[in-house]
């Protein structure tokens, strides 16, 4: 396991893959915006866990299938062969 690259501040396109809005037919100044965030007056809130803009990266994540190469017990080493975090 380590630590993902941090990547800051980034919009939903980026953060969670969101599509965006079309570069014409009357759209103005939001074609990378998110677009709605909930319902009318009932509930009259957002709920918990909307994929909005907010940081990304910078979280411990666990990667899988890392193949061990060799083990350096004297210098107290580990060769990994696989795409490491960091």
């Amino acid at each position: 396991s380590g630590t993902t690259v941090g990547k800051g501040f980034q919009g939903p396109m980026k953060r969670w893959g969101f599509g965006g809005q079309p570069a014409t037919h009357g759209v103005t100044k939001k074609h990378r915006s998110h677009g709605s965030t909930g319902q009318c007056a009932a509930p009259g809130r957002t709920f918990k866990g909307k994929k909005m803009a907010g940081r990304m990266g910078g979280v411990r994540r666990t990667v899988r299938n890392l193949r061990v190469l060799r083990v350096d017990a004297a210098r107290n080493l580990m060769f990994l062969k696989g795409a490491m975090l960091g």
